[in-house]
């Protein structure tokens, strides 16, 4: 078993290999995330070149989250953002929390198995494409770790991130200083105004004794702090922005700022690999905006900027949400990691007790145990921080036994943050963070997770109405669709619906089979246009006027002909899809008519499959006096009939034509056999993810003449 030695010395080692490979790449700035033992979560374990508060939105992230570290990983790939305008279009979310000017490259740090990725920053001078040289001695750099984590690993010495990243310097050592270091001091003290320095993490190195003066403040006062630190008129997020700015983008950065009571100073932040030199001057006579927050006495101090940046990040994750389980998704992806959290509770407010309504990171039996409980102030502190409006926090199971004796031994856990979730002073529910050890909630992080709070509640909000209306929507649509299919003497029949995953209400996709005869039938598919109640209520009126007009004995052509009119005359403001399908299985034969919809395919016995010419007419509610027109075709023993709606074929910049004729291979290549399995078949080989844009309806006719 590895010591506290081996484990230091481990760590030591990789941090030598990280910042080779670093400086072997040429960038600027770079970071190296490793995967949590569960393998869900990337942890930044180490980082040079970059500020302290650049890297807080990001120190832990969800294997799921759409950034570039976690998208190496999970997709096995070097990932490079070339400037601003790619992150703005692949990742908007991490552009609103890093306006800066830069490039980027993730990479997986993977041999064998994979253990984490490699983060690389260069200025924004740099080129927005990526040689093939820097792209190889990228993935080199990460097989090269991938190989010291996997060596450690082997000899008992497994390398963990730590539980904040160790910040690494970069720079170069340079040999030879003393005297020209006092050059250089000589040299700043000579020029008007004054100057400092600061390193890549904030902290101000050197001061001239006339930026002191300007400053306001000694040198002892100033050297080894950060500037927004110990002078309170700089305690102002743009101020550290700027700093963080020219950190990244190593471009020349400056900004004015007023010192109290009314003098104002310009700084001017020239940075490079080994930190910044700042030039401070006393402003022209010109007239300068008012400061952001001007004399603070009696104030609070501002938020960080990395604080801000960290909220904005999770803000924008929330309004992508759109049904209740995404913002559980979301907290437990996202949120959970960002704050180093193991467990959460998401709960609300039913009849004066809290149902939840998704968890991660507990056991079933304290969920158990958790569920229903009252809002007794005196048994749980989500009762109290609904009663009072106000979060809670438990560092330790000593602070919650004082005030709930027994409540650490049923949930499990080490520390706690109850947050309390209300709409326009309404109480809704509450969110729990939870650690499976002791946590010291600093004041910055429940700044921000309070400020979180306002955000998951209005987020829940909009998502419990989305679930109800799509539940509404949802029950009718599969009210209005056929519980069962009729059986039909020669006539085997298999369907399939299936709604959109996400972004959509429901859909009006519909098919129905109607049986007119012992050796006729109607076969019919349609898709109103819309997703919602109005859409499925259509829906509803289409399928009835078509069943009536297909059981008085009319035509194809006629079908859609008169059930066109009815729309027309009720005028809902929607369009509809509809292909109609007459079967004469005495005659072995079928005559269909189209209403703008999909061609449908036919599969022959010899497994040959083709989609049929059926002239497209007019969509239904479009003109009242359309005609429709009429095609036939024979249907052998064996063949296999394929009506389906456009969500099954169809993709955003897709080839229409394309499309279907991949549909048509899949049908072709599928095994012949049970019908049922061989519509399952074709809608996986279409369709193999889960994730859809658009409802589907499938639906398959296999003549089986002379086997009834």
């Amino acid at each position: 078993m590895a010591g506290a030695d081996d484990t230091t010395a481990a760590q030591d080692r990789l941090e030598t290999e990280f910042l080779e490979v670093v400086r072997g790449t040429g960038a600027s700035a770079g970071g190296l995330y490793l995967l949590t033992p569960d393998g869900d979560v990337l942890r930044l374990a180490m980082m040079c070149g970059a500020p302290p508060g650049f890297v807080e939105p990001w120190k832990s992230v969800g294997l799921a989250a759409p950034v570039p570290a976690a998208d190496a990983v999970r997709e096995d790939r070097l990932v490079w953002v070339g400037g601003q305008e790619d992150m703005a279009r692949i990742y908007p979310r991490a552009a609103l929390t890093a306006p800066y000017h830069f490039a980027l490259a993730a990479a997986p740090v993977a041999a064998d198995r994979s253990w984490g990725a490699l983060l690389l920053l260069w200025p924004g001078t740099h080129s927005p494409r990526i040689s093939g040289r820097r792209r190889d001695n990228i993935v080199f750099g990460c097989r090269r770790l991938a190989r010291l984590l996997e060596e450690e690993e082997d000899a008992g010495r497994p390398v963990q991130a730590p539980a904040r990243p160790r910040l690494l310097s970069a720079r170069t050592v340079r040999t030879g200083r003393s005297q020209s270091a006092l050059a250089a001091e000589d040299f700043a003290e000579r020029l008007p105004g004054g100057s400092c320095a600061l390193d890549l993490e904030g902290r101000m190195t050197f001061v001239s004794s006339g930026g002191a003066e300007l400053l306001g403040r000694s040198a002892a006062e100033l050297l080894g702090t950060r500037p927004w630190h110990t002078l309170p008129w700089l305690d102002d997020p743009v101020y550290e922005d700027r700093y963080r700015a020219a950190v990244v983008s190593r471009e020349p950065v400056s900004f004015a700022a007023r010192r109290p009571p009314g003098r104002w100073l310009d700084f001017r932040l020239y940075p490079d690999a080994s930190g910044i030199s700042v030039r401070i001057e006393p402003a022209g006579t010109g007239s300068h905006p008012a400061p952001v927050h001007g004399e603070r006495a009696g104030r609070a101090a501002p938020a960080r900027a990395g604080q801000l940046y960290q909220l904005m990040h999770l803000a924008a994750a929330l309004t992508e949400t759109v049904g209740v389980r995404d913002v559980v998704d979301l907290i437990a992806d996202q949120i959970m990691p960002a704050f180093d959290a193991e467990g959460v509770v998401l709960s609300v407010l039913e009849s004066g007790r809290l149902r939840i309504i998704g968890h991660r990171g507990y056991a079933t039996a304290a969920i158990e145990r958790l569920e229903g409980v009252s809002l007794d102030t005196a048994l749980t502190p989500a009762g109290r921080v609904l009663a009072e409006g106000a979060p809670l926090f438990y560092s330790s199971p000593e602070e919650m036994e004082r005030e709930y004796p027994g409540l650490p031994r049923t949930t499990g856990k080490q520390a706690w943050a109850y947050l309390p979730l209300s709409i326009s002073g309404r109480p809704v529910g509450c969110c729990t963070l939870s650690y499976g050890r002791p946590h010291a909630f600093t004041a910055e992080e429940r700044a921000v997770l309070t400020s979180l709070a306002g955000l998951i509640a209005q987020a829940l909000d909009r998502a419990r109405l989305y679930d109800t209306k799509h539940q509404i929507a949802h029950g009718l649509q599969q009210a209005l669709l056929p519980h069962t299919l009729p059986a039909v003497p020669g006539l085997r029949v298999a369907a399939r619906y299936l709604p959109a995953t996400r972004g959509m209400e429901i859909g009006g996709d519909f098919y129905d089979l109607i049986r007119l005869s012992d050796s006729t039938a109607a076969a019919v598919i349609g898709d109103v246009q819309g997703h919602n109640v109005a859409a499925a209520a259509l829906m509803g009126q289409v399928r009835t006027a078509i069943h009536a007009h297909a059981t008085a004995g009319v035509p194809p052509d006629q079908v859609l002909a008169r059930t066109n009119r009815l729309l027309t005359d009720l005028d809902p403001g929607l369009f509809t899809s509809c292909l109609y399908v007459h079967l004469d299985l005495a005659r072995r034969c079928a005559s269909m008519a189209s209403a703008g919809h999909p061609s449908p395919l036919l599969r022959l016995p010899d497994g040959r499959t083709r989609p049929l010419d059926v002239p497209p007419g007019l969509l239904l509610g479009v003109e009242p006096d359309t005609d429709y027109q009429v095609f036939d075709t024979s249907l052998p023993a064996g063949a296999v009939l394929a009506l389906y709606t456009d969500g099954l074929v169809e993709t955003p910049g897709g080839d229409p034509d394309e499309a279907t004729a991949g549909l048509a291979r899949h049908l072709a290549d599928a095994p012949d056999g049970d019908l049922e399995r061989l519509v399952d078949a074709v809608i996986q080989g279409v369709r193999p993810t889960r994730q859809r844009t658009d409802d589907i309806a499938l639906l398959l006719l296999r003549t089986v003449f002379g086997e009834d």
